[in-house]
């Protein structure tokens, strides 16, 4: 037999009539399987499983065994919410998504059991609870070209709980809880319940086609605590990791002015987890193109892309290497967005008399342009959402242009107060938010009728905000203000301004939600922020003019590009 993309001399190796040496291809298929090269690793699974039939049973059982190595493993493989106090809108638990990096590799989701939810970023499996019934015996089954596993789910509610679940205060008014999406990687689906099989996890697995361009999200350095450290308005509280088997403990936190019942779980500690640093340095400057702007790293944390405005091109950086390609573009490139499994770069483009005005669409692979849309005058900061669709911003025109995954149709328009810049989104709140330059304002939208609820007044002139990983808290750049504020993005209730450098245009979160990053462009610096507190814990000087900064998903690097410098400057942000 031969498979495309594995070694010659594996293949030589497996279609041998030599018994042993067939074992030792099943030794080098088993390596290969376990490395970061994701076409190569579903490769030498498919390999593996066609041994498992090998004539030799010595051979067949290597195989197995082989295959059972570098599957998916689920930690644990059992929540158990215990007894759940009556009125208790949510309860929530994480799980560890173990296994080599082909495992996360677009996985799905499949929920069975009422009221479950699931929702997969990068290495973790966030698993959720709406009780809707007196007991709870479900499961959350993650496949993927790396093989399934599963978790048990299990619960019990005491009492009746009453139908439907209604909540006074923000929470119901923002219809917070009812319909989960990820604010991850959009690579999560909630199918029907499987059908049963057996046990076995070796079994062959089908695999999405063009492999080569497939990522691993988020990566194995970037697996964060979705659940805060503290209590928060969203009424849920995660204590330390424990040191043994998850503890589960119910508790009563606040939501606004009311007490909201939530069960508190301790969570299974995840594997290399990256810790931001209060004081980043800059570790090395990279040449692109003529004054870049927008930035944005690919998912696997192994690509930079970068805008270089007065070049009319793409920069292309391997982040490894630090090798630059570049892309020429048909007009002047502002900022640029990634798909969530990687494939595309969409990158906003418009010329100083607002002509020009479109989006390109690269296949990140072929490096290459595959189509234009043409939008509203002066397209921002545009960014892709959990479900996949890229929300464009329409400076001139004062409103949010959606269009599809794929093809990219148009499939809604959002009026907005003047003049959008940036969006971010709380994605299990389903709630985009909008920075607002003209109005002072951060605007925020119900993602499923896609209507205005509101906005909040920050600092003067919003250019920039982001999202924190957890969903809870929004930080936004006042450019005319030298500040920044908070926003809790459940009771929308802001804390600052926090002074910060002069003229703060880009603002990013760090990979596991301990700080802020603050891009000032007036003097050359980056302010650093406590994600909870607003303290600026350290003023870090980069290049000249700095426009953007950009966190690389594995949460070691974040990287600004400099306007007049002509460089990108790359930081060391997480241990």
């Amino acid at each position: 037999m031969s498979d495309l993309g594995l070694p010659t001399q594996v293949t030589t190796e497996i279609d041998s009539p030599i018994r042993e040496t067939r074992l030792t291809a099943v030794d080098e298929l088993s390596r290969l399987a376990g490395e970061a090269d994701l076409a190569m690793a579903a490769a030498a699974r498919r390999a593996l499983e066609t041994l498992t039939q090998d004539d030799s049973r010595t051979v067949s059982a290597a195989a197995a065994a082989a295959l059972e190595r570098t599957a998916i493993r689920l930690r644990p493989d059992r929540v158990d919410f215990g007894q759940v106090p009556p009125g208790t809108p949510r309860v929530v638990a994480d799980v560890l998504v173990d296994g080599p990096p082909l495992a996360a590799a677009t996985a799905t989701v499949t929920v069975s059991g009422p009221g479950l939810r699931a929702m997969l970023a990068g290495r973790q499996l966030r698993i959720l609870w709406q009780p809707r019934s007196e007991w709870l015996d479900g499961s959350v089954t993650v496949r993927g070209p790396a093989g399934w596993a599963d978790v048990r789910v299990t619960g019990q509610v005491p009492a009746a709980v009453p139908p439907p679940m209604t909540r006074s205060g923000v929470e119901a008014q923002m219809r917070a809880v009812d319909g989960l999406s990820t604010y991850g990687p959009p690579r999560v689906t909630v199918l029907p319940p499987p059908r049963p099989r057996r046990r076995s996890r070796v079994g062959a697995v089908a695999l999405i086609g063009g492999l080569t361009a497939l990522v691993l999200l988020g990566g194995v350095g970037v697996a964060w605590a979705l659940v805060n450290d503290q209590p928060n308005g969203d009424g849920l509280l995660a204590a330390p990791p424990p040191t043994s088997a998850p503890a589960f403990v119910a508790g009563t936190a606040q939501a606004g002015n009311a007490p909201t019942p939530v069960a508190t779980l301790n969570a299974e500690p995840l594997a290399h987890r990256v810790v931001s640093v209060a004081k980043p340095t800059v570790i090395g400057t990279i040449k692109v193109g003529n004054e870049p702007e927008g930035m944005a790293v690919s998912p696997d944390s192994r690509t930079l892309y970068v805008a270089d405005q007065s070049s009319h091109v793409l920069s292309i950086v391997d982040t490894g290497t630090r090798q630059v390609s570049s892309v020429t573009l048909r007009d002047t490139p502002r900022f640029v967005a990634v798909s969530r499994d990687g494939r595309q770069v969409f990158v906003s483009m418009y010329e100083n008399d607002k002509s020009g005005s479109g989006v390109a669409v690269l296949d990140a692979a072929g490096r290459d342009v595959d189509h234009y849309l043409n939008t509203g005058k002066q397209p921002y900061a545009l960014s892709v959402s959990p479900d996949g669709q890229v929300w464009v911003p329409i400076h001139s025109a004062g409103r949010i242009e959606i269009y599809t995954a794929g093809q990219q149709q148009q499939v809604g328009r959002i009026t907005v107060p003047p003049n959008p810049h940036a969006i971010g989104y709380a994605g299990d709140l389903q709630r985009a938010f909008t920075a607002n330059h003209e109005s002072n304002v951060v605007a925020v939208i119900d993602m499923r009728s896609d209507q205005l609820l509101g906005s909040v007044p920050v600092s003067k002139s919003p250019h920039s905000l982001a999202v924190s990983p957890d969903g809870r808290r929004v930080l936004v750049a006042g450019y005319d203000a030298d500040a920044a504020d908070l926003i809790d993005t459940v009771t929308l209730q802001r804390t600052g301004p926090f002074k910060v450098g002069h003229q703060p245009q880009s603002v990013a979160w760090a990979a596991d939600g301990a700080h802020g990053y603050i891009v000032n462009e007036g003097d050359n610096t980056i302010s650093v922020l406590d994600g909870h507190t607003g303290q600026v814990t350290a003023t870090v000087k980069v290049g000249k003019s700095p426009r953007t900064v950009s966190v690389a998903p594995d949460g070691r690097l974040a990287y600004v590009s400099n306007g007049d410098d002509d460089t990108v400057s790359v930081l060391q942000v997480g241990e």
